[in-house]
């Protein structure tokens, strides 16, 4: 009786996600992931930035293999097994050759994404960088919509917000601050206004979400993951220490946590992050095998407003819309 009890508990907790939960299969390096669920198919949907982490690089400094990547595409039915399923179908007429960091969004009855583009391939990091806005009916085909004027030429990573209070809040990287985490609020999906900046130390990747009657934001810091809370949007308080800092002990997760994506389902929620190869036993016989990244998925925990994430746990997956 015992037994079949904890059996349909844990039928009832979700499948656990495998290590790693997706890895690209062109270029191996899968990273920044954005993901959604496809009511038409019944279907998770993740768009994630396609590093070509395989392709041989000039020297040490050259860093064009982060360049002239496309937007992959893997499907899942439950969300802890996943597919690859090609490159989003994105047209060069509002981008270019050099796309990252998508964050796509149901809203106001269609399909949206806002992507950093790089209009070109380069071999360092000395190039503007903007943040376009697309449309879709299906998450399949995406038309242009506009360039975000947000005051800089190098902005990156894009996370959007529905405010209870109405409208709409962007938050996002300004290499010229810095590397600040800022917002901006628009009305309409349209028309931003530059408005706050949240972070003194620089950063990158945020993701704003609501769960459990709070705001929250958490963002790359390159030294794991930085949390903010804000009981209202407005005032924000950062957590201390950083999640996801230490490397997990498991194949494919001995690296920091980075770029997460958030997955909000019911009263539970999902981290989507990125993992860089480096601690694998591949990478002691390839120097280059540390350029190599896959997503992985870990349930985050809640108490007393502070955020808590057991990389090291296996991870139920039960997502819902």
């Amino acid at each position: 009786m015992i037994a079949s009890l904890l059996m349909l508990a844990t039928a009832a907790s979700g499948p656990v996600a495998p290590k790693p939960l997706f890895r690209d299969p062109v270029h191996d390096g899968a990273a920044d992931a954005s993901t959604v669920r496809d009511a038409k198919t019944g279907e998770w949907v993740m768009f994630y930035t396609n590093r070509r982490a395989n392709i041989a690089r000039a020297d040490a400094k050259d860093v064009s293999w982060v360049h002239g990547t496309a937007i992959g595409v893997a499907r899942s039915m439950d969300g802890a097994h996943w597919r690859y399923d090609g490159i989003a179908d994105i047209p060069k007429a509002c981008t270019g050759d050099t796309l990252w960091a998508p964050e796509v969004q149901w809203l106001k009855g269609e399909w949206h994404m806002w992507l950093t583009v790089v209009p070109g391939v380069f071999r360092d990091w000395n190039a503007p960088r903007f943040i376009v806005h697309l449309t879709s009916p299906d998450l399949k085909k995406w038309t242009c919509g506009e360039r975000l004027e947000l005051g800089s030429d190098r902005v990156i990573d894009a996370s959007v917000l529905a405010l209870r209070k109405g409208g709409y809040r962007l938050f996002f990287n300004d290499e010229k601050q810095n590397k600040a985490i800022v917002t901006a609020d628009s009305p309409d999906l349209i028309h931003w206004t530059v408005k706050d900046r949240l972070t003194q130390t620089p950063g990158e990747g945020p993701k704003a979400f609501r769960w459990k009657g709070r705001y929250w934001l958490i963002s790359d810091a390159w030294k794991g993951l930085l949390v903010m809370r804000s009981d209202d949007g407005e005032q924000w308080t950062t957590q201390p220490g950083h999640i996801l800092a230490t490397p997990g002990t498991q194949p494919t997760d001995r690296a920091k946590g980075q770029h997460p994506d958030i997955v909000v389902a019911g009263d539970r929620a999902y981290i989507l992050y990125f993992v860089h190869q480096e601690g694998e036993d591949e990478a002691k016989a390839d120097p280059e095998y540390y350029r190599r990244t896959v997503l992985q998925i870990a349930e985050l925990k809640e108490k007393d407003g502070v955020i808590s994430v057991d990389r090291d746990a296996p991870t139920h997956v039960r997502l819902k819309p």
